[in-house]
């Protein structure tokens, strides 16, 4: 803290156009010591410009009442996908279609996937790397090319496209406070690249359709064979590799006209794979090397654990890292109807129809009803209590992909020896991690 006044003081003190914008400030440049004063002397701050709860159980609390604390801000940014609506039928139906199709069973070949993918990257790289644009984008990128089968694209095109999507969903609604000419700008490049999503999907659609069809009477056919074979012990470890990809069996499967799943439906979803999964990827793998390599003592016991063949104990570490820096240190919502928080405390606070509400999730994973000594890094946590694939209903759909996705890409860069940075994230005035060079070697 810079002044000898506490946050509370200041914010206090200061004139009503001033308070949120203090208070942005210190979310993004303070958020820990910021967060543990309201914890501890104003858990719920009020706001001319929307209301912030900073304890985890009242942030649990409003996240699983999503009809409540709505995602109304998404609507008029994410069209009519799935994570824009509220505990409707469409969000129920369509989040289970595409978590069936997202097989966790996958997930060790996935993960073998991207081991290959950030090696081969970082091998091309001869011990010098801007990793954010070259890897940490890269390599996502390439995985929804691979394992999600958006197909026939440049992959720098998925990125941008996915960059703006993010951009202006998640980083330019009003108590993002950006300059009115910079939220146009998201908002038309948004629009743009939508466009041409919109289009590339189409395409992929068609392009696709009928070999998906082809590889389904195949699969028919062969099915018997298969069975034969593992009946008779002669199962190979050809057979147990992925042979398909996510648009592959979205358009290999068949739904009943009551499930309402057509094909307009499949393209929406097969776009919200894109969307979800290459920027918020770049930006939690981007921050946790940096937050690893400011830190030598911790970098030397993560690099213990990458070497080992079960990644438990590095994903551990990887998990824990992102508590001190997620990807954002909140979630937002609009508040549909009144509702009293944290009710019989000496902190009630009723919340009207209409209130932007913050809720602090990085706040929530320092809190220490939920997490033993938070101020220390002790990797074996509950896992349950981590907010880095959201809670609730909008819990991220690629959560178990992500799950393996995020550590392997962090294990790949520690893996090489003397791995060192030339300088710090640069972020170049936005929200996203854009330049961070690194370089190794003996």
């Amino acid at each position: 803290m810079s002044n000898t006044t506490n946050y509370l003081e200041q914010y206090d003190a200061a004139a009503d156009a001033d308070k949120y914008p203090l208070v942005r400030g210190w979310m993004y440049s303070e958020p820990l010591p910021f967060f543990k004063e309201l914890r501890e002397k104003r858990p719920i701050l009020v706001t001319p410009e929307c209301t912030l709860l900073a304890l985890f159980d009242d942030i649990t609390d409003v996240l699983n009442m999503p009809k409540v604390f709505t995602v109304e801000l998404y609507v008029a940014k994410m069209a009519d996908y799935l994570m824009a609506h509220d505990d409707d039928a469409l969000h129920t139906r369509e989040k289970s279609i595409m978590m069936g199709l997202l097989n966790r069973d996958d997930l060790p070949q996935v993960r073998a996937m991207v081991a290959n993918i950030g090696k081969e990257i970082l091998d091309k790289a001869n011990g010098r790397i801007e990793v954010v644009n070259d890897y940490c984008r890269m390599a996502p990128a390439t995985l929804v090319q691979d394992y999600f089968g958006l197909t026939g694209a440049d992959r720098k095109d998925l990125i941008e496209w996915s960059y703006w999507n993010q951009y202006n969903t998640f980083h330019n609604q009003s108590f993002d406070l950006l300059p009115e000419a910079l939220a146009k700008s998201v908002s038309d490049h948004q629009k743009e690249v939508s466009d041409k999503l919109g289009k590339y999907i189409a395409g992929l659609i068609l392009r696709r359709l009928p070999v998906a069809k082809v590889k389904q009477a195949l699969s028919t056919l062969l099915t018997p064979l298969c069975l034969l074979k593992k009946l008779l012990g002669q199962s190979s470890e050809t057979d147990k590799k992925l042979t398909d990809d996510i648009v592959s069996r979205m358009l290999r499967s068949t739904y009943p006209h009551a499930v309402d799943f057509d094909i307009k439906r499949l393209g929406v979803n097969a776009g919200g794979l894109l969307i979800g999964a290459i920027e918020t990827t770049s930006q939690a793998v981007s921050q946790v090397i940096q937050f690893l390599l400011e830190r030598p003592e911790l970098l030397a016991k993560a690099v213990d654990a990458a070497k080992m063949d079960d990644p438990k104990a590095f994903d551990n570490i990887v998990w824990e890292a992102l508590r001190f820096v997620p990807i954002a240190p909140y979630m937002f919502r609009k508040t549909a109807s009144e509702y009293t928080v944290a009710k019989g405390t000496a902190h009630a606070t009723t919340i009207s129809p209409g209130t932007i509400v913050l809720t602090l999730t990085q706040s929530a994973m320092f809190d220490p009803k939920a997490f033993e000594s938070p101020d220390e890094f002790i990797a074996e946590r509950n896992w349950y209590h981590y907010f880095h694939f959201g809670f609730g209903s909008h819990e991220c759909l690629g959560k178990y992909v992500g799950m393996v996705l995020i550590p392997e890409m962090v294990r790949q860069v520690l893996l090489r020896p003397g791995i060192k940075a030339a300088g710090s994230i640069d972020y170049k005035f936005g929200p996203f991690p854009e330049q961070y060079d690194l370089s190794w070697g003996k």
